[in-house]
Parts: structure tokens; sequence; C-alpha cells
């Protein structure tokens, strides 16, 4: 079975079907954190909380609010 290492964060990828497998992996290069065995939540809002739940991804790369008010 055809598979894959990312060089960056060291996550496994696997797939029976090659095409799928490339796929995955550009999927993942745009997504990698680059920080081996770490996990990360996604920035997201409830409608009692509006603050943000990920400090880290607050602000885009030019300091820009990700958050929509």
């Amino acid at each position: 079975m055809p598979e894959l290492i990312c060089q960056d964060c060291g996550k496994k990828m696997f797939h029976e079907n090659e095409q799928t497998l490339k796929i995955e992996h550009a999927v993942h290069k745009k997504f990698c954190r680059k920080t081996p065995g770490k996990h990360y939540s996604y920035m997201h809002r409830d409608l009692i909380n509006t603050s943000c739940m990920d400090e880290e991804r607050r602000n885009d790369s030019e300091g820009k609010s990700v958050l929509k008010t």
C-alpha cells in the first residue's frame, strides 16, 4: 500500500489508490502546522461565547482579525 510521511510534522499518510494519496498529501501540505506530534483545534465561535477560542490564530499574517463581527 503506497504511503507518504510528511517531512515537517511526521504524519504518516497511506491509501490504496496512489492518486488519492497524492491529493491527500497536497491538502495536508496546505494545512500542515509543521510541529511534530502536536494537535491544534480550529478557531470557531458559538452563540454564547463570542471571544476567540484559539488566540494563536486570532489574526491573519497581516494582523487583520479573522473573525467576522
